[in-house]
């Protein structure tokens, strides 16, 4: 237990430097005098006594000679680091085979202290999350969560300078919440900015942030990266992203994501994410409205682009596309099959290193990131950092990084149209009737979804540098929903066997208030939650409760808090389950009069749904956007099913794709502007107005 709060601390307080006390009992690692930097050398025996007289426990550090960092030291301690560089994204690989090749975790304590104050803090903070994700004697040490090491990726910059002065001021326990307003990056003049509560969300875009921290793009070892049907769900994760935000804005009276397609046109968006980096005192470049991308040519980063060769690479990926096959580096062909294609396309466009041929299909997704990024300085003329859509812990806040995706998600499903629709064969499932569903929400009427706002407490203690111990803490809003279930009705008319429940619900008209047409339709159902069940002969009811969605993680996994104690044992699967959309957004907003929707509920066939094998140990809380640590996925169906693919020319509505195994059911979402407190929240003292 020691070894693992020891290795939670070398993420306490990013920036200081490794001799200050650490964690709110203010223990201090004895480390041996060469692992001091040369500004602290000189006086390094009378900092060790300063810090050391008041510690609650000294934890003596095995001395590792010094670590060959070679250029990882290049990047500055007050750059920008961001994975989407190639530059940077080359150093953190180094940094992460420096840590995987420690050979036990004394040793990756010794050399984490030894590099911590060298490198840049918020690449050591992703190169030592992926290694100790990675590791199998670290497995059971929960990692932080981005908030708690770096709150100025996700809050409002004009807290910190209140939450110091609390610190300074005021003892901990008559410390109270520092509240964050819901509307501080614009006004409603921007229409946009009806949807910022979902785009601005912390614990969506620590949802976006973990998901790239599970599945990295590129390392040295290759096991990191090539995980089960890996590039599929890129494709499938960023989907439903963009499914649940064109839901939110239809709930706004907006219309649905344009693309992002014309790179010669402006991007008629602004964006002033009103964030300001801890560590160097800038703020996040905003952009300004009707900007243009314009070739980069940034030679320190290693970033160089034309739009017109980014053209030409995404000309090529259409070409594949169309023709049915991409080319491997050595000039073979790979066919774009219905089983393995939409895998190969995944890796390919994000690019992942898994990617077949870099070289000639480029990294269109990762560029676009740049391009957007760096469109107020695409050549480093005025030094100015990036944009907030080169990291994936902010890109979500912005309007653009929706277009962008639209555009991305756009090619795969113009792969989609490529191979063979779903007969009703594929569809169906013998025997299995589904004849009702219910949806009961907790205080309220069936079929109804209740939604409101809700006020929740964080601690940024962990990661405010130089300020007194104690815990320091925001509120912030956020929307949230009652507790509901499920009531499946199933009629199997054969003999006892499984099934797989999936749970899908979207608007039930456009954004013109027409019923859908499905080709369009299929684009807007949200996956809600998927499941295994018993099915006994005759009658079934299957009672299934929201916090149990297979796409999302509970509240205390989202924002965990290593300092309220947890069992260890369980940590394995808490780090890979810290990746998953918040149980707080499984439902989206609705309208105050009551959002009309449809819940759409299939019973597929087991028989061609199960993976073999054992998922004993093994956490599955948000598998449907996550899978399943050192697992195979566990379905075997394609991400999305049964809406991944175009529909058979005679189906034009829903009405026309269903089948007996499946059931639609008209239900509202009614969304109350009412705000209620966390009961978690354990801050006693009123908030500061």
């Amino acid at each position: 237990m020691n070894t693992n709060r020891n290795l939670q601390l070398l993420f306490d307080r990013p920036s200081e430097p490794v001799f200050t006390t650490k964690g709110n009992e203010n223990v201090v690692f004895d480390v041996p005098a060469h692992y001091l930097t040369d500004r602290y050398q000189t006086f390094g025996q009378s900092l060790s006594n300063r810090y050391g007289e008041n510690a609650s426990e000294h934890i003596p550090v095995k001395s590792v000679q010094s670590v060959n960092l070679g250029e990882i030291e290049q990047l500055s301690r007050y750059d920008a680091f961001s994975i989407f560089v190639p530059k940077h994204r080359r150093l953190a690989c180094a940094l992460v085979d420096i840590f995987l090749g420690c050979t036990d975790t004394d040793n990756l304590i010794s050399t984490s202290l030894y590099c911590k104050d060298r490198v840049n803090p918020a690449m050591y903070n992703y190169a030592l999350s992926i290694a100790m994700l990675h590791r199998p004697d670290t497995r059971n040490v929960p990692v932080p969560t981005l908030i708690q090491t770096f709150p100025d990726r996700f809050i409002n910059s004009a807290v910190f300078s209140q939450a110091r002065e609390e610190a300074q001021l005021v003892s901990p326990e008559l410390r109270s919440p520092i509240v964050i307003p819901r509307d501080f990056t614009a006004s409603d003049l921007d229409e946009e900015h009806r949807v910022a509560y979902w785009r601005e969300d912390i614990g969506n875009n620590l949802h976006h942030w973990h998901w790239h921290l599970v599945y990295p793009f590129e390392s040295n070892t290759r096991a990191i990266v090539a995980k089960d049907r890996r590039g599929e769900l890129f494709y499938y994760m960023h989907e439903q992203i963009l499914a649940r935000y064109n839901f939110e804005r239809l709930a706004n009276q907006l219309a649905r994501v344009k693309q992002y397609n014309n790179f010669r046109e402006p991007v008629k968006e602004g964006y002033f994410p009103k964030l300001q980096t801890i560590l160097a005192s800038r703020g996040w470049t905003p952009r300004q409205e009707n900007m243009m991308i314009q070739d980069l040519d940034r030679p320190v980063d290693e970033i160089r682009m034309t739009v017109s060769d980014f053209e030409i690479y995404i000309r090529r990926i259409y070409d594949a596309i169309h023709s049915g096959m991409v080319m491997d580096r050595n000039g073979g062909t790979i066919v774009l099959d219905e089983i393995r294609g939409i895998d190969v396309l995944g890796d390919l466009i994000e690019a992942s290193m898994l990617s077949v041929n870099p070289d000639y299909y480029g990294n269109v997704h990762n560029f676009g990131h740049l391009f957007l990024g760096y469109i107020h300085d695409p050549e480093g003329k005025y030094l100015e950092r990036p944009g907030i859509m080169a990291d994936p812990a902010t890109d979500l806040r912005d309007p653009i990084f929706f277009r962008w995706h639209a555009f991305i998600d756009e090619m795969f499903q113009d792969y989609k149209a490529t191979i063979p629709r779903y007969t009703r064969g594929l569809l169906n499932n013998p025997d299995i009737r589904l004849t009702d569903v219910v949806v009961n929400t907790e205080g309220g009427s069936p079929n109804v979804f209740d939604t409101f706002w809700m006020q929740s407490d964080l601690d940024l203690s962990r990661g405010l540098d130089f300020v007194e111990r104690g815990g320091i803490f925001v509120r912030h809003t956020h929307l949230n929903h009652s507790p509901f279930t499920y009531n499946i009705t199933v009629n199997n008319t054969g003999p006892a066997k499984m099934g797989t429940v999936r749970i899908y619900l979207s608007p039930k008209f456009d954004e013109r208030g027409l019923p859908w047409q499905f080709r369009e339709h299929r684009l807007m159902f949200i996956e809600m939650d998927k499941f295994f069940t018993q099915l006994q002969p005759g009658n079934n009811n299957i009672v299934r409760r929201s916090d149990e969605s297979s796409v999302t993680i509970p509240y205390e996994r989202t924002f965990r808090n290593l300092e309220t104690g947890r069992d260890a044992t369980d940590a394995d699967s808490f780090n890979f389950c810290g990746c998953g959309h918040p149980q707080h957004l499984l439902v989206p907003r609705g309208t105050p009069s009551g959002m009309a929707c449809q819940l759409f509920v299939m019973v597929s066939n087991y028989e061609l749904d199960k993976v073999e094998q054992s998922l004993e140990g093994s956490c599955a809380d948000a598998a449907s956007y996550c899978g399943i640590k050192d697992k195979l996925y566990p379905d075997r169906r394609s991400m999305g099913y049964p809406f991944d693919r175009f529909p058979p020319d005679n189906v034009g509505t829903l009405e026309d794709f269903m089948t007996p195994n499946m059931i639609a059911k008209d239900v509202t979402i009614r969304f109350s502007d009412r705000t209620v407190l966390n009961p978690r929240n354990t801050t006693n003292v009123p908030p500061q107005t």
